[in-house]
């Protein structure tokens, strides 16, 4: 591109045409206009006579000035001029373009693709050829035409990984196999992470690297942590700046099922800090919904923190040993654990076969020795699904031969016969205290109470792998609490009894606080790789670059230490995995994790990823010659005479008027055309309730699924529209919703809906609101309903009649329920002289589809599905409310077929007739 006075030609060669605007002028000027030829008899009078001066006639001037106007417009406009052009030198040669492509970018995705539109646009017009290198999935880059990358890059996309070590090795072993010099330009995501130095330098040895950086700061957020009572969150940015305000949400599903923002908090960055921190004190109930955590504004996945069981109350069993007393209330052996676990959990009550069932997260046997056959291997089976088995000593298991000589599945260790009691009126010694917690142990850093003190327990056997299961011991050595891994779960015996008989350890804080490490009275705790050891997590959603979750697919299962690790990468990808009863979330950031900002050597050119859009105008100059070519012909016939003064100002008159209309349309208008007409398209109306809207859009993804599986329509993605804006022609089918607080349109919208059903659209009004009212002004939707549909041309309305072709166009329906049901729903009246034809059952109705159905069920919540295609609201209760959830769907379908097809069902009553005169 050539850059004149700050102008860029991309066909600078042609303003050589401008040297002919004298030429032209002067061959203009010798021709004057064509004279007008008429029979004039006494012409013959003035035969023979000579004027003494001859003046030629010449075009005038300004009729020349504006044909050479409309000359240079087009000698210009063809040029290629460009307004704001780019002033990059460009190269040549050979240019690779090298991507990050990690979530870090995804943020700023759009700018990014932007710059490298930009960027192959400059390199095909200087003949460039291209290759694209992602550093997240690296492979061997192919040099070729710029335009031919130019279609590649809306599938081009950020990763949730930043580029490991080992991609950083295949880079390498690519660019040694690459021949020749070539220039790079380096797109990076402002971070750093090893190898990157190395591949730099391999670059730099090949040609020129500059490199391509947002100034945009990278925020990230850490999984989330749940201590002393408060959600801990945690965010980091990846350089420090000056005092920055962000948004933390909360999201997770309602009472209904659909997802929402549950709770938001504000989080401060201080001047020159990279760190900031924020609690969250939420009810048990609240915390157990939450799915995710993430930083509003910021669409990374590094921006996103998944949760697991970690929030999530518990459901704890507790049981214990029959007594042949009077038990007081605090001489219950689960007294005191009943008023630990009451704020944070929930109790499964019943025997230990019936809670079985209800897979409990905990179950605790107080004093409870040995167990039936049927007992065991239930219980096994449960823990070594990821069930903590919770068991504490008493005198039953003190007297009983329970794991004696050989160590009970259900027990971490083998026990001696009877108990050791220390600090009685009949023994020696004095009653023991509690040893500091080794940093083995996961009560490690927990106070020791001086008052706490035990005096009876019952002895471990001395055993090879006693030391490894001991996670507290007395101030002698003896263990107080012993554990072994199950599987995926675990087994844990406290050598003492839950009540105050044996010790005071339950009167103690901290027994609570061993409790809650353990993941009894609070989640469960981050998974050692010694855990995980053995096991297979399959996973169930992954994560995006962006952010969003979608179903694993066909993923394969992941190794329990590759999980523990944590190396994200295209093997490891962040989400969602389960093994067996336990979730477990592998967020893209662990809690160690630190942000780097990436530093580059001072000999490479650092650029910003902002760009100024160049803005052709070729156009605009070829539309204005096309005018003033216009005016020209106006103007010579006026001069010549063919022309009257009033003709010419009405022609001139008439071209302006007509040219705004004749400007193209945008190019947001002709994308949504061409998305609304390459398919069939269902579309809803946007109210201005995102809510509403999402749920709207998720009931038409429903229904287009239904109609793709059962019938031979193949709708493509639902489109909300606006009605102040977008076309409506192009749906046959619009979802109105109707909510209390959306805005009257306006006098052209109404003009366009009037339009849309005068030519045989269909609108279905839904007020939403048959659990509380029916048809009528009697709630706040049905009068906002009565205030939007009073300026359209509705027709006189009935309720749906037996013999409607909406009972029949696809499904054979008597109801059409949604969400809720029971109300009517209203369609166009028949007219009065509609007669039902002898022998068949339905009536001759009007040919019309009818252009407005009006009801209350919540159809979209009853169709509203997420990606997944599962279902996102509930509908009744069990196998009725999956029934109605089916019927809902049914008058989708029909209703579609209705509308696509009109009443053909009804010309069947034509039938007898047609066969009669047929002589059939």
């Amino acid at each position: 591109m050539t850059v004149l006075a700050g102008i860029g030609f991309t066909a600078p060669w042609v303003l050589l045409g401008l040297l002919t605007l004298p030429i032209l002028w002067l061959v203009l000027r010798a021709v004057p206009p064509a004279p007008i030829r008429r029979m004039f008899p006494a012409v013959t009078l003035l035969l023979g006579l000579k004027d003494d001066e001859s003046v030629s006639d010449r075009t005038p001037w300004w009729l020349l000035l504006l044909r050479m106007l409309a000359a240079a417009a087009i000698i210009i406009g063809l040029a290629g001029p460009v307004l704001n052009p780019s002033r990059d030198q460009v190269g040549s040669g050979p240019l690779l373009l090298v991507l990050d492509a990690s979530w870090a970018g995804a943020s700023g995705w759009p700018s990014l693709q932007d710059q490298l539109d930009t960027q192959l646009t400059e390199a095909g017009r200087a003949g460039r050829t291209v290759a694209l290198l992602n550093l997240t999935e690296p492979e061997a880059p192919v040099f070729q035409a710029a335009e031919a990358w130019r279609g590649r890059l809306p599938g081009v996309t950020p990763m949730p990984w930043q580029p490991t070590q080992l991609q950083m090795d295949q880079v390498l072993d690519i660019l040694d196999q690459l021949d020749g010099g070539f220039d790079t330009y380096w797109f990076s995501d402002g971070l750093e992470f090893a190898g990157r130095e190395t591949v730099l330098a391999a670059l730099q040895s090949r040609g020129e690297v500059t490199v391509y950086q947002s100034g945009s700061p990278v925020y990230a957020i850490l999984p989330a942590a749940y201590q002393d009572g408060v959600i801990q969150l945690t965010a980091q940015r990846a350089t420090a700046g000056p005092e920055n305000i962000l948004t933390i949400l909360a999201q997770g599903r309602d009472p209904a099922g659909a997802m929402r923002v549950l709770q938001s908090a504000n989080i401060v960055f201080a001047e020159g800090e990279t760190l900031a921190q924020v609690e969250l004190a939420l009810p048990s109930e609240l915390r157990a919904r939450i799915t995710r955590f993430e930083i509003q504004g910021q669409r990374s996945a590094g921006a996103v923190t998944l949760t697991d069981d970690s929030l999530r109350r518990r459901e704890v069993a507790l049981l214990a040993g029959s007594l042949n007393r009077e038990g007081l209330e605090l001489l219950s052996p689960l007294h005191y654990l009943t008023q630990v676990l009451v704020p944070t959990a929930d109790f499964v009550e019943g025997g230990l076969m019936d809670v079985l069932p209800a897979n409990p997260d905990v179950i605790v046997l107080a004093d409870v020795a040995k167990l039936a056959e049927a007992e065991q291997l239930a219980v096994t089976e449960w823990v070594e699904q990821g069930g903590l088995l919770l068991r504490f000593a008493g005198p039953r298991m003190a007297a009983s031969d329970l794991g004696r000589d050989v160590e009970d599945t259900l027990l971490p260790v083998r026990l001696r016969s009877g108990g050791r009691s220390v600090g009685g009126a009949m023994s020696w010694g004095e009653a023991k205290g509690l040893a500091p917690f080794p940093e083995t142990s996961p009560f490690y850093g927990l106070r020791v109470p001086p008052d706490v003190s035990v005096t009876t327990q019952v002895m471990a056997q001395p055993d090879p792998n006693l030391a490894d299961r001991v996670i507290a011991s007395l101030s002698d050595g003896t263990p107080l609490v012993t554990r072994k891994a199950l599987a995926l779960g675990q087994v844990v015996l406290f050598h003492v009894t839950a009540d105050a008989e044996w010790s005071s350890l339950p009167l103690s804080g901290l027994f609570v606080e061993m409790l809650d490490r353990l993941a009894v009275a609070s989640a469960a705790k981050s998974r050692e790789e010694s855990q995980l050891q053995g096991t297979t997590w399959e996973p169930l959603q992954v994560m995006d670059g962006f952010g969003g979750l979608s179903d694993a697919d066909n993923l394969a299962g992941v190794d329990g230490v590759d999980l523990a690790a944590g190396a994200i990468g295209p093997d490891l990808q962040p989400g969602l995995y389960e093994s067996g009863k336990q979730k477990l979330a592998l967020n893209v950031l662990d809690a160690d994790s630190v942000l780097m900002p990436a530093v580059w050597p001072s000999d490479v050119p650092i650029k910003g990823q902002e760009i100024s859009a160049e803005t052709p105008v070729g156009g605009i100059l070829l539309s204005l010659a096309l005018i003033l070519l216009t005016v020209d012909v106006i103007a010579s016939l006026l001069l010549s005479g063919r022309l009257g003064l009033a003709r010419a100002a009405a022609m001139a008159l008439g071209a302006l008027l007509i040219a705004p209309d004749l400007q193209a349309q945008t190019p947001e208008e002709t994308d949504f055309a061409l998305m609304a007409t390459q398919e069939l398209v269902l579309a809803h109306v946007k109210t201005g309730n995102a809510q509403v809207d999402d749920i709207a859009g998720a009931g038409m993804r429903g229904l287009a699924q239904t109609l793709f599986f059962r019938t031979s329509v193949e709708p493509a993605e639902p489109i909300g529209v606006d009605l102040e804006r977008d076309e409506l022609a192009f749906f046959p089918l619009l979802y109105w919703p109707i909510t209390p607080e959306q805005p009257q349109p306006s006098d052209e919208a109404y003009a366009k809906l009037n339009a849309y059903l005068r030519s045989g659209g269909m609108i279905l009004f839904d007020t939403r609101d048959a659990d509380v009212a029916r048809f009528g002004a009697a709630s706040p939707n049905g009068r906002k309903l009565q205030q939007l549909a009073a300026p359209l041309n509705i027709p006189s309305l009935e309720p749906v009649p037996d013999d409607h072709v909406l009972t029949r166009a696809f499904y054979l329906l008597q109801d059409f329920p949604g969400r809720y049901a029971g109300t009517e729903i209203w369609v166009e009246a028949a007219p009065p002289d509609a007669e039902q034809i002898d022998g068949m059952p339905f009536r001759n109705l009007n040919d019309n589809v009818t252009p407005v159905v009006i009801g209350g069920n919540d159809w979209a919540g009853a169709w509203a599905v997420d990606r997944n295609g599962q279902a996102l609201l509930p509908v009744g209760r069990g196998y009725a409310g999956e029934r109605q959830r089916e019927l809902a769907n049914r008058f989708g379908v029909n209703l579609v077929m209705h509308v696509l097809t009109g009443n053909y069902k009804s010309d069947q009553v034509h039938v007898p007739a047609l066969l009669d005169r047929l002589g059939q």
